[in-house]
């Protein structure tokens, strides 16, 4: 190991005030969850396109397929990507993963078969996963402690943007009367990549994260790119508050640690934090994958409501999911992380569970069913939201990104089977009693997630990354 150094590259960044620099790296990275919105939108669009006997003639079967080869490739990429983003950096890891996905989805726009499309629809999901893991550590490490909570709320919120420009976009392009059939399923596969490389500018003049220089032996260059954020908030017209010379961090950088001593920080060391992770990322996935991709069929078995006219529920969906997040968001840094968190995973449940009880008894329409649910994911929307942000913060930074990725898999695996439970549940004859439970054992996991986030919560809220989980280089200046 090397010598124990001093810096005050956390603190420096830390008291910052917001300026343009933050908000260019936001819009960004941020981008990452719109285009995976409009990436799970467009691909639901297409699918009966692609049945068609002018496209490429797939079965339902083969569809479904399409879909899931894509979240087996976001697992993967996250797995894979994360790692190296916790090896490599930052910085190269989000270059990377974005160029990926730019390439990989901008090939299957011309896919001739079902062979071609999979491979591609892989890489592209690969991309989309490795970019959660890449871009939450740079957001989290380069954003000011008192903003980070709303932040990464707001930006996990615009997947649901994306969701809504990709609906517009495919309700435009999949009409035949203004493009030919086998041509529209391929421009609306681009929506993504022009979207991406509109940004693509602005992301190579990102700099690399002070934070991981620091902890693998960079410190050097963590202070030069210190010092050239503090000149791009100066150049904005902001004034630096003081550095608090106490708040200085005695580390010995290592660089990236072995997959041993990674799981003995995350099973042993983090337990508490580790279970608190799972529980909230594993039941807003399966409460969004269940409901989300099922709705569909509920509004055409037990409301009549026709496939083509759909679309105007679901933006009332994803207008809600947008919301939440970007308006409850401040206040997980005003009030705090733990009553924030548990507050809105439980009144999701709540309301949930009402609903569903309503549903039972027949005393809804499609249009108040899906009124409440707005109201729900509004706040189910911020709940989720804020489990990505808490297993962002919990962790020490040279596993920060790898962890991520774990949960986000791990959430993945259990969100998949949403859809298949609730298909079996929804039938193909109106039975609102067996729907009923399907809802109610969702609300009741929303439930349960709160009294985790009750029981193990940290107050995160405006604290420093090394204060609420100290990097393991740090921890290593005390053996």
């Amino acid at each position: 190991m090397g010598d124990v150094v001093r810096s005050l590259v956390p603190a420096r960044l830390d008291r910052l005030p917001w300026a343009g620099f933050h908000t260019r790296l936001v819009v960004a990275l941020g981008v990452a969850w719109v285009l995976d919105g409009m990436e799970i939108t467009i691909a639901g669009a297409i699918g009966s396109v692609l049945r068609e006997r002018e496209t490429l003639g797939l079965t339902s079967v083969e569809v479904g397929l399409t879909a899931t080869v894509y979240l087996i490739g976001e697992v993967a990429g996250a797995l894979v990507f994360g790692r190296l983003s916790d090896r490599f950096g930052r910085r190269k890891l989000f270059l990377i993963t974005l160029s990926l996905y730019l390439i990989a989805n901008g090939i299957t726009a011309f896919s001739p078969n079902l062979a071609f499309l999979l491979v591609f629809r892989f890489f592209a999901g690969a991309g989309i996963g490795g970019e959660y893991a890449a871009v939450h550590s740079a957001i989290d490490e380069l954003i000011p402690s008192r903003y980070r909570g709303r932040v990464d709320l707001a930006v996990s919120g615009t997947y649901w943007l994306g969701a809504m420009i990709g609906t517009a976009g495919t309700y435009v392009l999949l009409d035949p009367d203004v493009l030919p059939v086998d041509l529209g399923w391929r421009v609306a596969l681009l929506i993504g990549p022009g979207a991406g490389l509109l940004i693509w500018g602005l992301r190579r003049h990102l700099p690399e994260s002070p934070r991981w220089l620091m902890t693998h032996g960079g410190l050097r260059e963590a202070e030069r790119v210190t010092a050239g954020v503090e000149a791009a908030v100066e150049a904005g017209g902001r004034n630096l508050p003081p550095v608090d010379q106490a708040r200085a961090v005695e580390l010995r950088p290592h660089g990236a640690p072995s997959y041993r001593r990674i799981a003995r920080v995350v099973l042993r060391d983090y337990r508490k934090r580790a279970v608190l992770g799972a529980t909230l990322m594993i039941s807003q996935s399966f409460l969004y994958n269940s409901i989300f991709f099922t709705y569909v069929l509920v509004l055409g078995t037990f409301y009549d409501v026709a496939p083509y006219d759909a679309s105007r529920y679901l933006l009332l969906f994803a207008a809600g999911n947008l919301a939440g997040p970007v308006l409850l968001g401040p206040l997980f840094d005003i009030v705090g992380r733990r009553p924030m968190i548990a507050g809105t995973y439980m009144a999701a449940g709540a309301v949930l569970g009402v609903t569903s009880w309503l549903f039972r008894q027949g005393m809804l329409t499609a249009t108040t069913q899906t009124l409440l649910w707005s109201v729900m994911f509004f706040l189910a929307s911020a709940a989720a939201s804020s489990g990505y942000l808490t297993v962002s913060e919990l962790f020490p930074l040279e596993i920060r990104a790898l962890v991520i990725a774990m949960f986000f898999s791990v959430a993945q695996l259990f969100g998949a089977l949403g859809p298949v439970v609730f298909g079996a549940l929804i039938g193909d004859r109106p039975q609102p009693e067996r729907l009923f439970y399907g809802y109610l054992g969702s609300a009741v996991l929303m439930l349960v997630a709160g009294v985790v986030a009750l029981l193990f919560g940290v107050n995160a809220e405006r604290r420093s990354l090394e204060d609420v989980a100290p990097s393991l280089s740090m921890a290593d200046t005390r053996r």
